[in-house]
């Protein structure tokens, strides 16, 4: 009883807790926070400087006091404390939203598949310590799913693909599960990290991440293009140790991803060759989607498209696609009781 109380009046928030961006869904208004998963912290008194976008400007700028930390590595909680502050920000910045101060929230996180029971534990106990009532847990690809309006009850097979900034989950499913799947932790931050690499050992320069990240968004493409792109890099010369500048092309892009995405791809077919011959049939007709942030890497559908023969799409708003279904969660969440990771103490009754 209490329970469905909650559910009714207290206000519903869907967390895409990602390693690089945190989205935060209210039910009954949408998406209402997308800001990065980054937190400033105060090394001498412990305490939260700035989170999300205002962190985010401080990276590579910070005083010795001051200290950029991302809670989250390849997709699970690395630091909890600095984890559970970073939540209770943004349910605190929600409830000042829906002026629901009073009653704590309904929350649904997605976490990435083939985690452990002590990491989604641990997600859990971070949820409940920034200020949720109810925690309810689910699998990315099967939110990811929904939110891409998939008819994920079906005896039908989907292929999905959701390339986000810590890990890549790659997951098949059919008739409400997942029948396949496999978490790879090559995403957007090592492709951040080959081209910091490739930088510095064919030029000599070191560059930050952020500098890597904006270059990748701007000229980097896995296939050749009609046009080529190009983009001036500024960064510390490792020989001399003074500023220099380079310029970098999609080619060079291409050749610095070209081992991850080697291995990205092989993971993809070793996937499919696992999966049983209906659910291939399916996924051959319906074919692949891929979703999150990096799949926005220009070409990426082509290239894969290339190399499994199967039609891959990218999804409308792919950024988006995986808090969405945790809207969708909200909104019926006896109807998608068991899609959600048990717990005997959150789960609605039947």
């Amino acid at each position: 009883m209490f329970e469905r109380f909650y559910r009714l009046f207290s206000c519903g928030i869907g967390i895409d807790l990602g390693t690089a961006n945190t989205l935060v869904y209210l039910k009954g208004t949408g998406i209402v926070i997308n800001e990065p998963s980054i937190v400033a912290v105060n090394e001498k008194t412990g305490r939260l400087v700035a989170v999300g976008n205002d962190a985010k400007q401080m990276v590579g700028r910070t005083p010795l006091h001051l200290s950029i930390v991302k809670p989250l590595v390849e997709g699970v909680i690395s630091n909890f404390e600095v984890a559970e502050e970073m939540l209770a920000y943004f349910i605190r910045r929600v409830r000042e939203i829906t002026m629901r101060r009073f009653l704590r929230p309904t929350v649904v996180i997605g976490v990435p598949s083939g985690i452990t029971n002590v990491e989604i534990r641990a997600v859990r106990d971070a949820a409940k310590n920034a200020g949720a009532r109810l925690v309810y847990i689910i699998e990315e690809s099967m939110a990811t799913a929904l939110g891409i309006r998939l008819p994920v009850y079906e005896p039908v097979g989907h292929m999905l693909i959701d390339i986000g900034g810590g890990t890549t989950d790659i997951a098949v499913i059919s008739l409400g599960g997942i029948v396949r799947s496999k978490n790879l932790k090559i995403a957007g931050e090592r492709f951040n990290s080959d081209i910091i690499a490739y930088v510095r050992d064919e030029f000599k320069v070191l560059v930050g991440e952020k500098t890597a990240e904006d270059i990748k968004i701007k000229i980097g493409s896995v296939i050749k293009q009609k046009e080529p792109r190009e983009a001036t890099v500024r960064g510390r010369d490792l020989i001399t140790g003074l500023p220099k500048e380079v310029v970098l092309t999609d080619s060079d892009i291409r050749e610095a991803l070209g081992g991850s995405l080697e291995i990205f791809v092989d993971a993809v077919k070793e996937v499919l060759e696992s999966t049983p011959p209906e659910v291939i049939s399916d996924i051959m007709h319906q074919g692949i989607i891929i979703t999150g942030g990096s799949a926005l890497m220009t070409g990426l559908d082509e290239l894969l498209t290339h190399e499994l023969k199967i039609q891959v799409t990218l999804a409308d708003d792919p950024l988006t696609a995986m808090v969405r279904g945790t809207g969708i969660v909200l909104e019926e969440i006896e109807r998608y009781r068991d899609l959600l990771i048990s717990d005997k103490d959150d789960l609605p009754p039947r």
